[in-house]
Parts: structure tokens; sequence; C-alpha cells
């Protein structure tokens, strides 16, 4: 014979409390539980810099554990109640209106039209392949870009014999190209 705390024990078992539908409210005072997804399982990642990158970081929302009024979740009517329907006139203006449409063989969509499924998204070209992310911060690229510019710049005055990118007909740094627009506009 059992007992009634070893009967309550096995008649409550945890692994079926975990599955039950009453649910406690979640951290921070969510109403139902956290379905985010875990950081190994994050497809969208950030560049953090020298070539690598890592999953991003999920905020939580500020509303959580308020419940919102009826009036912020449904669309409140702008008009008088019953102001929206035509009048016996009006009605009869619009349907005299899509009768002679559809007999001039304009296109009318049926009400199986309206509620049909969109269309999936085109798929890409067989051989197209996206491009790699850099694993570069914002900031690196820049800096490598700049780089470049400089490079160029230098083989350019090089080149031509002159002293200054001033001196160029073409700027080519984007810090000349700025000064230069702020010129014309003076």
């Amino acid at each position: 014979m059992k007992t009634f705390s070893q009967f309550i024990t096995e008649a409550y078992d945890k692994d079926v409390m975990d599955r039950s539908q009453i649910r406690k409210s979640g951290e921070g005072g969510r109403v139902g539980a956290d379905r985010r997804k875990t950081d190994p399982e994050r497809r969208r990642m950030k560049a953090v810099g020298g070539g690598k990158t890592e999953p991003v970081k999920y905020k939580d929302r500020k509303d959580i554990g308020t419940q919102k009024s009826r009036s912020q979740r449904e669309q409140q009517p702008t008009q008088e109640r019953g102001s929206a329907a035509l009048s016996a006139k009006e009605a009869q203006r619009k349907a005299y209106r899509e009768r002679k449409a559809r007999e001039s063989g304009a296109k009318t969509k049926s009400a199986s039209e309206l509620l049909s499924k969109k269309k999936a998204a085109a798929k890409p070209a067989p051989g197209y392949k996206p491009q790699k992310a850099s694993g570069l911060s914002a900031a690196e690229r820049k800096a490598v870009t700049k780089k470049g510019e400089r490079t160029l710049r230098d083989i350019q005055l090089k080149n031509l014999g002159k002293k200054s990118e001033k001196e160029l007909k073409h700027p080519i740094t984007q810090k000349e190209i700025t000064r230069r627009g702020k010129e014309a506009k003076k």
C-alpha cells in the first residue's frame, strides 16, 4: 500500500507537469515562454572585427509583462456606427458601375482570387552564390577603403609629377571629393 505522499509524487510527475498547459509567467514578467533561438541556433551574424563574426544578440521588448488594452490591439472605428454604409442611391450607382465594367471586359477579381495566397518568392538563378561576409567591422572596412584610396592617390601623384591631390583634375580620396563639393557650393 502506498502512502499519500508517494501517490502524489507519482501522479504529479515532474515530466508531466512540465508538459502541462498551465504555465506560470516567464522570466522578466513575460506572459509565455521565451521562444527565441539560442546562440548556437542563430543564423544571423554580425562582424566583430578582426575577420570574426558572432551571432547577434536579441534585446527584450520594453512592454514585457504589460497587457495591451483592446484599443491598442484592434483598429478603432473612425466614423460613427452605420455611417460607412452606402445610401440606396449610392449602392445602385456602385452596382451599375461594376456591371458596366464587367460587360466592357474589365478584369475584376472574384472572391476566390482575392482570398488566394500570394505566390512564393522567385528562386535565385542556379549559379548564384551570395557574397561572403568579410568579417570586418564597419570601421575596419572604412579603414581598408581609405588606405586603398591613399595608395592610388600616391601612385597618381608620382606618375604625373604633382605634389598634392588638389592639383589633380579628378579627385581620388573621399576627403578631397567632399572638399571640392563644399567649394563648389560656395
